[in-house]
């Protein structure tokens, strides 16, 4: 009686086990998305000033090499 429980015991584990150590597609990318997001969000609010001097030094950078290409002048 008690070899019966305690293999019941061991195989309700193994299918616990089984179930919880299952992977579902696609959860990984989708909670790596939302990660990101926020981390984005959080260095928007908190380098407000210095993400807006960031963006606008690269714009300038790629609009100066975008004219560069275009005219056909190597830098």
């Amino acid at each position: 009686m008690m070899r019966q429980v305690k293999n019941r015991i061991a195989q309700a584990g193994r299918y616990i086990r089984s179930k919880a150590m299952k992977k579902e597609p696609g959860i990984d990318g989708i909670l790596v998305t939302v990660g990101l997001c926020i981390i984005a969000l959080l260095l928007c609010v908190v380098m407000k000033d210095s993400l807006t001097a960031f963006i606008k030094t690269l714009v300038e950078a790629m609009t100066t090499k975008a004219q560069q290409i275009l005219t056909g002048v190597a830098a």
